[in-house]
């Protein structure tokens, strides 16, 4: 497949580094054409690897991760343009995070949540909300006690949710499906709790996992 990443930061790298291991073309966007974070990402991914605008990645991608800064979501999608999503899975990787008060909260929450406007400021899309709820270093084949952990995910159109199900597993994830997009609610939510439960711990290499009788 060919996959449009939106972001150079740690997450967009890490999950633009497991599709390039599965063997996927990844092109990775930001604000502008030459960004030297992808550059060098792709330099070092690769010939499967490119780099491009949020535009060039929106045409170039079958499927498109959205893994900017949560606040910012609403500026790259604009500058990718609605008409090149149409039709396309966006997996939104992404937090509405605020850190003005030092600490991180949710800048978004209650009857809203991030990956709700995702959906409503690109209707012909279909978003699933996925990967937001463990940290970027267990993104791809995590090893944990305990076998593998389980990935969260919501959206609206039940042939997006197979298809990221399927990407997910080959990732190395069990996969629990919480329901339409406004299940994001509680989705970030749980990056909160995995957050609040690496500051107590000091550690960041946790995930959670449904168990069930």
């Amino acid at each position: 497949m060919k996959i449009g990443v939106f972001g150079t930061g740690d997450v967009g790298k890490a999950l633009g580094k497991g599709f390039v291991s599965l063997g996927h073309e990844v092109r990775m966007g930001s604000r502008t054409a030459n960004n030297d974070k992808a550059v060098a990402w792709a330099k070092e991914m690769g010939p499967k690897a490119s780099t491009g605008t949020f535009a060039d990645a929106a045409k170039f991608g079958e499927i498109i991760v959205l893994a900017t800064l949560g606040v910012a979501n609403a500026s790259a999608l604009d500058s990718a343009g609605k008409d090149a999503l149409v039709g396309k899975i966006i997996i939104d990787a992404t937090n509405p995070l605020d850190f003005s008060g030092g600490a991180p909260k949710l800048a978004v929450a209650g009857s809203d949540s991030g990956g709700e406007q995702v959906q409503r400021q690109v209707p012909g899309a279909h978003v699933v909300k996925a990967f937001n709820t463990v940290g970027n270093a267990l993104f791809f084949k995590p090893s944990l006690a305990g076998g593998p952990p389980d990935m969260f995910i919501a959206g609206n159109d039940e042939g997006a949710k197979k298809k990221v199900g399927g990407i997910l597993q080959d990732f190395g994830w069990g996969v629990v499906d919480l329901g339409t997009i406004d299940a994001s609610r509680y989705l970030e939510a749980m990056c909160m709790a995995w957050v609040l439960h690496g500051v107590r711990s000091g550690g960041w290499n946790h995930a959670f996992k449904l168990l069930s009788k």
